[in-house]
């Protein structure tokens, strides 16, 4: 094995020298990781990289159509290589990684970040996302036109063309009485 290689196996190559307990770790990740040449599924990838929550939502992702591997929709079974382009949306953000290693095992955060160069834009700041609907203690139920607002701030949808509905009926009241009540 060439001196590069070997460096790159054991964790030093990429800075992971400085933290014994991280190398040790990244040298576990890659020994129960794919051998030389073999590939990775995709939706088990972002799970074990820490980009997703679960596999399962891994797989979700990849079918709706939320995961680019080099600029094509992919799905969950796809396998994934290193220098591959992974884009995620996911949670209102697109997360551009490049694959630096493959694993199979989920992993610790400081490994997860040694195995993706992480190219994605910065997030919004937490300032500009403002709390919606956040109602003093002790305040009470909300009124309909206290939801109806929350549900404007949060930016769900109503009928449209009809501001401030939001099920479909225009009126506050079921229209009648139906039957023996």
């Amino acid at each position: 094995m060439s001196a590069p290689a070997r460096a790159e196996s054991d964790g030093r190559g990429d800075g992971a020298g400085a933290d014994p307990q991280v190398a040790a770790a990244v040298a576990a990740a890659e020994a129960a990781g794919p051998q030389q040449g073999e590939t990775v599924r995709v939706d088990s990838w972002i799970w074990s990289v820490r980009l997703i929550k679960t596999r399962s939502a891994g797989a979700a992702a990849c079918k709706g159509g939320h995961v680019r591997v080099n600029g094509e929709r992919v799905k969950p079974a796809h396998s994934v290589r290193v220098g591959d382009e992974v884009r995620l949306v996911h949670e209102g953000r697109e997360r551009i990684v490049v694959v630096k290693r493959l694993i199979r095992k989920r992993v610790g955060a400081p490994v997860a970040v040694q195995c993706y160069v992480d190219n994605s834009p910065p997030p919004p700041p937490r300032e500009a996302v403002a709390p919606a609907g956040i109602r003093d203690r002790g305040a009470g139920r909300p009124t309909k036109r206290d939801r109806r607002d929350m549900e404007r701030l949060r930016g769900m949808g109503g009928v449209p063309g009809v501001p401030g509905v939001p099920g479909g009926r225009k009126g506050g009241s079921a229209g009648g009485r139906a039957g023996g009540r």
